[in-house]
């Protein structure tokens, strides 16, 4: 099997030994992109705008294969309150998908100073 990187100066640039995505198979996996902004590395104050952010990302990530949020077939998400922030954080996500919604998994973790991250596996069109 064969693995193309995907890269994007549309979405913050990898902290480490890993690519913002990868294409293989059939589908664009991405890297877990948490809220910093790609080109000022800010990060908002609230779930919801952080939310908004790294949807922003990933979303770049999959405009370099001509996707978007809507061929994504599955999320993972990380969020540092889960508890707390679970329903800001799913009213944001919801306005960003449509039916049907890809599947989903959400975990409480302990992230570096942000408080979502969100990864993404989503179909390659034919």
């Amino acid at each position: 099997m064969s693995k193309q990187a995907v890269q994007t100066d549309q979405a913050p640039t990898p902290a480490g030994a890993y690519n913002q995505g990868v294409v293989a198979g059939g589908f664009l996996f991405t890297a877990g992109f948490g809220p910093q902004h790609p080109g000022t590395g800010e990060v908002a104050p609230t779930v919801g705008e952080q939310t908004a952010q790294v949807l922003a990302n990933v979303s770049a990530v999959l405009a370099v294969h001509g996707l978007t949020l809507d061929d994504v077939v599955k999320a993972t998400v990380h969020l540092e309150n889960l508890k707390a922030d679970f329903p800001e954080f799913n009213a944001v996500y919801a306005e960003h998908f449509n039916a049907p919604y890809p599947v989903r998994t959400t975990v409480g973790s302990d992230l570096a100073n942000i408080l979502v991250e969100i990864d993404v596996v989503a179909k390659l069109k034919d």
